[in-house]
């Protein structure tokens, strides 16, 4: 709706938007022209879409807001070498139906280490944008948390989304809605 993925492109000094359906590898998303980039796939992390299994701590909620899982949603036993040496992460924007679309297109994106966000609260966008689920974020949103818990400064992400709050509060003053939303309230 707002364009978290450009506004993030401007806010990080390395970030890429790379627009298209499927690619042939990491390489391939990152090319730009005659621009060769040497990347390793087991050094990238991918902000995956869904959600992290309980796994031993069904019991209690998660307190982690970035967790390395397995193929199968699982949390890695290792957390701290999970993130180890990462140099970079692919995250998929677009809506829902989008984002599930490039992770299918995509078989090489399974070589990536596997990370899920677990936000703190809800969606800055508030009542702007309808989520799919309660705790889904904006791609900016995921970018800053994770970036956050892998820098290891939480000013990252006050930093990241300092410009997203200011765009959000535009966004309400011109009374920009979820169209979607307004629909269902109406029936």
């Amino acid at each position: 709706m707002l364009g978290t993925a450009r506004l993030l492109t401007r806010s990080l000094a390395d970030a890429r938007v790379s627009v298209g359906l499927s690619w042939r590898n990491l390489r391939h998303a990152f090319e730009r022209g005659n621009e060769q980039r040497l990347v390793d796939p087991r050094q990238w992390g991918v902000l995956y879409l869904g959600a992290a299994k309980p796994g031993n701590k069904a019991s209690r909620p998660c307190k982690d807001p970035l967790l390395a899982i397995d193929r199968y949603g699982e949390p890695l036993a290792d957390q701290s070498a999970a993130f180890s040496g990462l140099q970079g992460l692919v995250a998929l924007d677009g809506n829902w139906a989008q984002a599930k679309a490039l992770w299918w297109r995509n078989a090489w994106l399974t070589r990536l280490r596997r990370l899920v966000v677990v936000p703190d609260g809800p969606s800055l966008y508030g009542d702007l944008r309808r989520e799919a689920r309660p705790d889904a974020v904006s791609t900016l949103e995921a970018v800053a948390l994770a970036l956050s818990v892998l820098e290891r400064d939480p000013t990252v992400r006050m930093r990241l989304l300092t410009p997203f709050r200011e765009l959000v509060g535009r966004a309400k003053a011109a009374g920009i809605r979820d169209s979607k939303r307004d629909r269902r309230s109406r029936r």
